[in-house]
C-alpha cells in the first residue's frame, strides 16, 4: 500500500466512529441512544481500496431510515454515507488516485460489468446493491472491528468516523477549492435530487417545476431547476422556514401542499422528495397533462398510494422512479461542481448546522422532526470540531 506520512498510519489502527447498535428505538434518540461513539479497529485497504481521513460527513434520511428501522440492515453498523475526505493510502491496483487528494464518497459503487451498469445510470449496480445490503465493501470485505466483533459498513462508506476504507469505485476526486462540507453534500443529496431532474426528467428552460418536500434532496433539486433557468420553480412543504428559504434560493412560489392543491397548480415536472405516500399523491396531483413525475423518496415498504389510472392514460402523464438520481457519479459530480463554481448553485446554503460526532443521536432527532436539512459533522485531527 502506498501512503503519505501520517502519525495515524504508524500508530495502532484505532479510529472513532458512530456505531448503530440498536434500530427502531423510541425517540428522542438523544435519550434512547441507538448510536454509540466507539473506538474501533480498521484494517488496511485491499488492492482496489483507499484509506481515507474523513473531513466532513453529513446526516441524511438514508442514515435515519436504518436508525428508525424502516430499512433493515445488519447490525452493528458504522453509519454515514454522505462524506468527503483526504486519501491517506491506496491499494496496489489503484493507479488513478494519489495520497493527498480530496475525494467525495458516493453511496452506491458501480462494478461496471453487470447488466444494470449498462443502463447509463438508470438502474443501480447489482453488485453494489448486494454489497450495500450485506454491509460489506464492493469486494465483499469487512474492515471494521470492535474488539472481536465485526462491524458492518454502511453503503460502502461508513463516513461517521475519523477514518474509513472504501472501494475506489465509491469515490470521485475533487479539487481543493471545493470545501469538504460542500463536497460531502454533492455525493448524495445533490446526486439524488439534482440528478433526478437532469437525468430522468431532463428538464429544460421551458419546463415549469414543482418540488414536493424541501429536505436536503428536495432543496438540491430546487437549486438545480433554478440553475437550469426553468420557467418557474414552485416549492411545496409544510415547514414555513423551509418555504422561506426556498424563496430566497429562487423559487417563484412557496406553498403548503394544501395551498398548492387549492391554487390548482399544474406544472410540467414534479419532483417528489419526501418518501411518503401522501406526498406522492400530492405530487401526482400537481402534474400537468403531458407532464412528468419523478419520485426519489423511499417510503416504508408497506406504504401504498391512491392515484387515478385514468389521468395517467388520458393526460399522458409519465411517472418515473429514480434511485440516486440515475447518476453516474464520475460523470455527474463534475457537472455540479462547475455549477457551484459558477455561483449559480449555492449548495452551502443547505447546510443548517455543523455538529460534533458525539451529537449524532441529537442530529437524528432533528432530521426525524424535519427541523433540519443538512447537518454536517466536521472533523479535525480525528475529532469533530
Amino acid at each position: 500500500m502506498a501512503t503519505i506520512s501520517s502519525p495515524w498510519i504508524s500508530a495502532t489502527r484505532r479510529i472513532r466512529g458512530a456505531v448503530l447498535r440498536y434500530s427502531a428505538l423510541e425517540q428522542p434518540y438523544a435519550r434512547s441512544r441507538p448510536i454509540v461513539i466507539e473506538e474501533l479497529t480498521l484494517n488496511e485497504p485491499g488492492e482496489t481500496e483507499l484509506l481515507i481521513e474523513m473531513e466532513a460527513a453529513s446526516v441524511c434520511h438514508s442514515d435515519l431510515s436504518v436508525v428508525n428501522g424502516s430499512r433493515l440492515r445488519p447490525l452493528p453498523m458504522l453509519l454515514g454515507h454522505e462524506a468527503a475526505g483526504r486519501v491517506l493510502g491506496v491499494g496496489s491496483q489503484v493507479t488513478d488516485i494519489a495520497p493527498g487528494q480530496r475525494v467525495i464518497m458516493t453511496f452506491l459503487p458501480r462494478c461496471g460489468a453487470c447488466a444494470n451498469c449498462r443502463t447509463n445510470g438508470l438502474l443501480p449496480c447489482s453488485e453494489g446493491t448486494r454489497a450495500n445490503t450485506e454491509g460489506t465493501l464492493l469486494s465483499g470485505a469487512r474492515h471494521l472491528h470492535s474488539n472481536s466483533e465485526t462491524v458492518q459498513h454502511h453503503l460502502g462508506v461508513s463516513g461517521f468516523a475519523t477514518h474509513a476504507v472504501v472501494d475506489r469505485r465509491s469515490v470521485v476526486p475533487v479539487d481543493d477549492d471545493v470545501p469538504p462540507e460542500v463536497a460531502a453534500v454533492l455525493g448524495c443529496a445533490v446526486l439524488t435530487g439534482g440528478g433526478a431532474l437532469l437525468n430522468n426528467a431532463r428538464i429544460t428552460a421551458e419546463d415549469t417545476v414543482a418540488v414536493v418536500g424541501l429536505g436536503g434532496v428536495g432543496m438540491a433539486g430546487l437549486l438545480t431547476a433554478v440553475a437550469q433557468g426553468c420557467a418557474q420553480v414552485i416549492a411545496v412543504d409544510n415547514q414555513p422556514e423551509k418555504l422561506e428559504l426556498a424563496l430566497s434560493l429562487g423559487a417563484a412560489k412557496a406553498l403548503t401542499p394544501q395551498d398548492a392543491i387549492d391554487e390548482g397548480i399544474r406544472v410540467s415536472v414534479v419532483l417528489e422528495a419526501v418518501g411518503n405516500a401522501r406526498a406522492f399523491e400530492t405530487a401526482f396531483g400537481l402534474v400537468a397533462p403531458g407532464g412528468r413525475l419523478v419520485t426519489v423518496g423511499l417510503p416504508s415498504p408497506e406504504s401504498t398510494a391512491t392515484i387515478s389510472p385514468l389521468r395517467i392514460t388520458a393526460e399522458a402523464i409519465t411517472i418515473m422512479g429514480s434511485y440516486m438520481g440515475a447518476a453516474i457519479p464520475e460523470r455527474d459530480i463534475p457537472r455540479f461542481v462547475e455549477l457551484w463554481r459558477s455561483g449559480s448553485f449555492p449548495i452551502e446554503k443547505l447546510i443548517s448546522d455543523t455538529i460534533r460526532l458525539d451529537q449524532i443521536n441529537e442530529a437524528m432527532d432533528r432530521l426525524a422532526d424535519a427541523s433540519a436539512m443538512r447537518q454536517v459533522v466536521l472533523f479535525h485531527k480525528g475529532e469533530a470540531k
